[in-house]
């Protein structure tokens, strides 16, 4: 995962966690979740133009998820702000040019499919209430 994704996530993990219905300005975002303001501004607006978030002007402007917790997974998240994945998946499905190389193809194609059937199965709210868990036990959890 790259460092945007890793922001996008832990950004909609704070909205779950700390926005509920009210808008959550994004310089509060990034102080608790130390990403810097002027990255986080875009991969915001990047989750927004993809209908994951909401958003208002002015002072008392913010963000907010566009829908429920239990209807957003990683996955999804991951895919408004890095793409499809299309492109691993083309290298895996090019012809190899050795028998090395063809059964790496084989294994990196597997890893994607591994990781979207995680990505894709894991939503916010997964995500939210392991962060109410670990926060009741005392154990911290992505910055939060």
């Amino acid at each position: 995962m790259s460092a945007k994704g890793e922001y996008a996530v832990r950004a909609l993990l704070d909205l779950a966690l700390h926005g509920g219905e009210s808008l959550q300005p994004i310089q509060e975002i990034a102080g608790r979740q130390g990403i810097p303001q002027r990255y986080l501004e875009q991969v915001l607006l990047q989750l927004k133009r993809e209908g994951l978030l909401e958003s208002r002007r002015g002072s008392s402007g913010g963000y907010r998820l566009s829908r429920p917790t239990d209807q957003v997974t990683v996955g999804a998240v991951l895919r408004a702000v890095e793409g499809s994945g299309a492109e691993p998946a083309r290298r895996a499905g090019r012809q190899a040019r050795g028998d090395h190389e063809a059964d790496l193809s084989e294994l990196w194609r597997e890893i994607t499919l591994a990781v979207s059937a995680v990505v894709d199965r894991v939503t916010l709210e997964d995500l939210r209430r392991r962060a109410e868990e670990r926060r009741s036990s005392g154990r911290p959890m992505y910055h939060i």
